[in-house]
Parts: structure tokens; sequence; C-alpha cells
């Protein structure tokens, strides 16, 4: 059901995450608006950007390395470092002047409400 959300080729496939690694997200769906959770952990706020552009939502930015200390020596390391980006193309019932963000313990969220639809007007058709 997200996958209408996915940003998407002229194909129809789905575009792979630029950057070097990629935060995993939630989206969910209320009647009032559309809630995004990002994964981001050891990310300062300072370094994630949030922008709307042209129907597209983007959320980027870097998470640092820990800086090399004289005598350790790391014998594994798994978690990924470097920019990312993620983006998600959202529908056209979204109220881009009102987007909230929250960063909280290494997790961004975000809350975009629905503009209320227009409801049919009825028109009478006089019979003459």
């Amino acid at each position: 059901m997200f996958d209408r959300y996915l940003r998407t080729s002229g194909e129809g496939q789905a575009l792979a995450p630029s950057g070097d690694w990629s935060p995993r997200v939630d989206i969910s769906e209320t009647d009032k608006a559309f809630i995004i959770k990002a994964e981001v952990p050891e990310v300062n706020k300072e370094d994630v950007s949030v922008s709307f552009e042209n129907g597209v939502l983007s959320i980027s930015g870097e998470r640092k390395q820990e800086a090399e200390e004289k005598g350790k020596t790391f014998h594994r390391v798994e978690r990924h470092y470097g920019s990312f980006c993620r983006s998600f193309s959202l529908p056209e019932n979204v109220d881009d002047e009102n987007i909230k963000a929250t960063f909280k313990d290494g997790m961004l969220k975000l809350e975009i409400p629905k503009i209320e639809k227009a409801k049919p007007k009825a028109i009478e058709v006089k019979v003459e």
C-alpha cells in the first residue's frame, strides 16, 4: 500500500535511495495527516534536513563517524556512516505549509496534515 509514496522512475520502478546509507522509515496515515517516522540514531538534529518540493518530501543528512582514538582497535564495524537521502512522493491533498517535524532520541517524526477535499456541489437542473 505504501509503495505509492515511494518516488519512482518513469517505468514505475522504485528509485534506490541515494547516499551512503538509508534510514528505515514507517509511513502511516490517519484521517487528518500522513505520519513519517525515520530512524536516525546517532545523528544530530543539526545534521538533518527536511524539504518539500513539487509533491516530493525529502529527508537528508549525515551520520558522522567517531574520531579515531589511539589505542583503540575495531574488530568489526557494521554501522553505516556518511550521508543519506530518502524521498517520498505524497498525494496532492497535503498541506505543505503546516508540516511539523520533531526529533527525539534518534527518531525524526514528520506530521503532514491533509487538506480537506472540496465537497461536490449539487446543482439543481430545472426542466422547462
